[in-house]
């Protein structure tokens, strides 16, 4: 059966309804775990379990996003990208379900549901670049930017929100009520999935439709990103950008406390972290023009090391030190996703980039909040631990020198 081609109305349509679904995903993207974080406290009074464990809530997903990143594309070849983000969407609300359930069997939903979120995130987080890249052209800068921004602002609400809705459903004792406040952050989660079901109605076919009509060209003979120099370099630099923030997501609250700092208070802390987040990346866009795009890769872990430094010698001044960490992992996140569009020439390739990217990435960052409390135990002291930091963004700006030159995957021989 022959598939009428969607008309340039139909295009339209279909390319508002990516570009409202792609906010919203984005919106839902970090909440589920940036929440975790102020939480740490009422999670360890409910099952008994000690903060360094339970610190491993925010690990999961990063870990999950390491080996699970690498199936994303193959999984796409299979069933097509549109489905496989629907699906992934429809478990993102479920696994937030199973985690925040009561019962006998709640400590082993807590790690499992958290398990399922940090799956369905991965195969988010690889296949939007993808998404973008084949939808949005030369706008794929912008999107993103756009993307990112929400991603990081919206996590930072639920950091500030998950405790105050905590004590709201709780009655004011708070060791209860962050099951329900986890479940809230991902309330607009549904609206998401019914404009990327809309999309799909509107869209033409997916790859894997269009590669079963007769008149399909020919497919290209498969070549590994994972032999390739340059994907390399984009996933060292993805790992290297995602290490301070996800080491400061799960520790922020925890050194604001030990400064004195009351609980909500630190919740605000780690908000603040992630809200700066979003000027960070809504700047990017206009600082990647001209030549100084090819340094920006190498300029931006500067910012991110006056930040923690600030933070190891005048602790007092935290907040601005925060925000000086927010400006630099929003505009940090921002390009390491540009780059795993910009550095393929198609959106199949972009897609495996991004897998084999976000993979080696998450392997390197996924265990920052271990290593940092690890670090922290050891010594007793925070320099140490903040010092592991200062090493990984001295790793990126020497991978930011490479990575920012104009190179792409594939472009040597095979």
């Amino acid at each position: 059966m022959t598939q009428t081609p969607p008309t340039s109305a139909d295009r339209r349509v279909s390319l508002g309804l990516l570009f409202g679904a792609l906010c919203l995903i984005a919106v839902n993207m970090r909440t589920p775990i940036t929440g975790i974080g102020p939480l740490l406290e009422q999670i360890s009074a409910s099952t008994g379990r000690p903060l360094p464990v339970l610190s491993l809530l925010t690990s999961v997903p990063v870990i999950s996003w390491a080996v699970v990143s690498s199936v994303a594309h193959p999984l796409t070849r299979r069933f097509g990208t549109r489905r496989v983000v629907l699906w992934a969407l429809v478990l993102l609300v479920a696994g937030t379900i199973v985690r925040s359930l009561p019962g006998a069997a709640a400590e082993v939903e807590l790690w499992l549901g958290t398990g399922v979120i940090g799956v369905t995130l991965a195969l988010l987080n690889v296949l939007m670049p993808a998404v973008v890249k084949r939808s949005f052209g030369s706008r794929v800068p912008a999107v993103t930017s756009i993307y990112t921004a929400l991603l990081a602002g919206c996590g930072a609400v639920a950091s500030s929100l998950v405790v105050p809705v905590s004590y709201v459903v709780s009655g004011g004792e708070g060791s209860a009520g962050w099951r329900v406040a986890l479940v809230a952050m991902i309330a607009t989660l549904p609206i998401a999935i019914a404009l990327w079901a809309w999309h799909m109605r509107q869209a033409g076919p997916d790859e894997r439709e269009a590669r079963r009509a007769p008149d399909a060209p020919p497919r290209a003979p498969r070549r590994s990103v994972w032999g390739d120099r340059t994907a390399w370099l984009v996933g060292l630099y993805m790992g290297a950008q995602s290490t301070l923030f996800y080491a400061m997501l799960t520790w922020t609250a925890p050194y604001a406390r030990s400064l004195g700092r009351s609980e909500l208070t630190a919740g605000n802390d780690v908000m603040i972290l992630q809200i700066i987040g979003v000027i960070g990346s809504l700047v990017l866009p206009f600082l990647m023009r001209g030549a100084l795009a090819r340094w920006m890769p190498s300029i931006i872990p500067v910012v991110g090391t006056i930040g923690i430094v600030g933070l190891m010698i005048a602790p007092q001044g935290i907040v601005v030190w925060l925000m000086i960490q927010g400006l630099y992992t929003g505009s940090s996140l921002a390009i390491s996703l540009t780059l795993m569009a910009t550095r393929a020439r198609d959106h199949r390739t972009a897609s495996a980039l991004s897998g084999m990217a976000q993979s080696v990435g998450y392997v390197i960052s996924g265990a920052a909040p271990l290593i940092f409390g690890a670090i922290l135990t050891a010594t007793g002291g925070w320099e140490w631990a903040f010092g592991y930091v200062l090493v990984a963004l001295a790793a990126q700006l020497v991978l930011g020198l490479f990575v920012g030159r104009e190179r792409h995957v594939f472009d040597g021989p095979p």
